[in-house]
């Protein structure tokens, strides 16, 4: 059995990515922080299409929390590994930096960058004794370009790239590939309370995208047409930034 696990599973970009990976025949992990009702949605949805899963329960920003409930999986299926990662899981505290709040700036990069750290060090082991395994990072166009009003966003998203780049050279020897995939504005909730008439005249494709064409790029990046892919980011944008 093929294991994946999605952070921030629940809704939008997770749970397109969840669907995806279950059509390529995964068992999915569907990670949530609180959702749990939305969490088990996504499981419905991954069991339509043929295949089964859990939800796994914890906050990526808190390291003793994600340590516990892995650890305890781990004991759990002794014989089996999880052999893809997509760190999604992220948070929004957008604001002027002149007017940013302690707490916003270390919530948003305690989620996407400190959970990229916590969910992705303990499960690289296995991976590497296994001599195979898909790391998959969730940027974003804030990372590539940054964007103002979202500092701490685009510093998260920034430096989950460095970090895509860096780790996919330690490990590509043991078969184990690192990318990112930098999303634009997708139609998420993510997304809710911004001006989307006015966001889709700078954007030369004229829309919003949708989570299944990022999920898409999740797909592609783990499958065994990716295999000598590694560090790289996918941009899906629409064109808005190149």
């Amino acid at each position: 059995m093929k294991y994946a696990l999605v952070t921030g599973g629940s809704r939008g970009i997770g749970r397109a990515v969840c669907v995806r990976l279950a059509r390529m025949g995964y068992h999915v992990l569907v990670n949530c922080m609180s959702r749990t009702d939305e969490a088990e949605h996504t499981l419905e949805l991954v069991r339509q299409e043929g295949q089964d899963g859990e939800v796994l329960k914890f906050d990526v920003g808190n390291r003793v929390q994600v340590s516990a409930v892995l650890e305890a999986w781990m004991e759990k299926h002794p014989e089996e590994y999880i052999e893809v990662l997509v760190n999604n899981a992220g948070v929004r505290r957008d604001n002027l930096m002149v007017f940013m709040p302690g707490e916003d700036w270390d919530c948003v990069l305690g989620t996407g960058l400190g959970g990229f750290y916590n969910v992705t060090q303990p499960l690289l082991q296995p991976m590497l004794v296994h001599k195979f395994g898909r790391i998959v990072n969730m940027a974003s166009v804030s990372g590539l370009k940054g964007m103002p009003g979202q500092a701490n966003y685009s510093a998260a998203k920034g430096g989950i790239i460095a970090a895509t780049k860096a780790l996919a050279q330690e490990v590509a020897r043991k078969n184990v590939t690192v990318n990112a995939v930098a999303p634009g504005f997708i139609r998420t909730d993510m997304v809710e309370g911004l001006d989307e008439a006015a966001l889709k005249k700078t954007i030369p494709a004229g829309r919003f995208g949708t989570p299944e064409e990022v999920a898409g790029a999740v797909g592609f990046l783990v499958s065994p047409d990716a295999g000598y892919i590694t560090g790289e980011v996918i941009a899906v944008n629409g064109g808005l930034y190149t």
